[in-house]
């Protein structure tokens, strides 16, 4: 690659890192996923010690709100590539940036550098709250399992970030990507549990499951922490290289 093209894709990146780090709902969003996950943690924690001692895990009892606060970065994935359409941004930014699918690509890498170390903040600080309150009463886990754990949930939530961002761009306005997602994470896919189980651990949200959630001996039709991730991977591809299909035939 050139000096030149080198140089084009660090301003598009710094560009995208710079709408998205100016837009004042993603910190809103971000904090107000902090703060709720908090608010679980509590909860899950404090009926967590009414059970028996010794029996509760830090990890599963810590990344109990992992399924609700889901919610805050799905809302994060869509406000990054909605954002541009509600005020009509977009058609300056495909005048400066005439690339469309690198242009998206780029947006994609750069709302990735952002929810990495945030998903791991707000996943870890559960656990740390759960950890702190159940330090004598729960389960022993090693420091290895934990990072592991935690590397599994950050990697969901970022992989859930990106899927939400390319159902984002496809339909280009946010109520009805917010419609359409959480309408599946929270109602069909909770649904469709109880009768199809079997297929259902190869959707996103559930083989996302497998990524950070301890494996327990009585689950069956369970998926090992690999291949949660690697269909979780396969499903954020497949929705951004449709995505990106559509935002290069599409007008503005």
């Amino acid at each position: 690659m050139s000096v030149s093209s080198s140089r084009k894709l660090t301003q598009m990146l710094g560009a995208e890192l710079d709408k998205l780090v100016t837009l004042p709902l993603i910190w809103l969003t971000l904090m107000g996923t902090f703060i709720f996950n908090l608010v679980l943690a509590a909860a899950f924690t404090s009926i967590g010690l009414q059970g028996e001692a010794g029996t509760q895990s830090i990890l599963s009892i810590g990344l109990a709100s992992m399924r609700y606060i889901q919610a805050g970065f799905i809302i994060l994935g869509i406000l990054a590539t909605c954002s541009e359409y509600t005020g009509g941004q977009i058609r300056t930014t495909l005048t400066t940036i005439p690339w469309r699918g690198l242009q998206l690509c780029t947006k994609h890498f750069a709302l990735a550098i952002i929810t990495i170390p945030v998903a791991f903040i707000i996943a870890g600080s559960g656990v740390l709250y759960t950890f702190i309150r159940m330090e004598d009463t729960a389960e022993v886990i090693t420091i290895d399992t934990m990072i592991t754990t935690l590397t599994g949930a950050t990697g969901y939530l970022t992989l859930t970030t990106l899927l939400s961002a390319a159902i984002g761009a496809l339909l280009r306005r946010t109520t009805p990507a917010l419609v359409l997602l959480l309408g599946y994470y929270f109602i069909v896919s909770p649904l469709l549990r109880n009768f199809l189980p079997s297929i259902t651990n190869y959707f996103p949200d559930m083989a996302g499951y497998y990524m950070y959630m301890p494996r327990s001996s009585e689950e069956i039709n369970i998926l090992t922490s690999m291949q949660g991730t690697g269909i979780s991977m396969l499903w954020t591809l497949v929705f951004i290289t449709v995505a990106i299909v559509f935002y290069r035939k599409r007008d503005a």
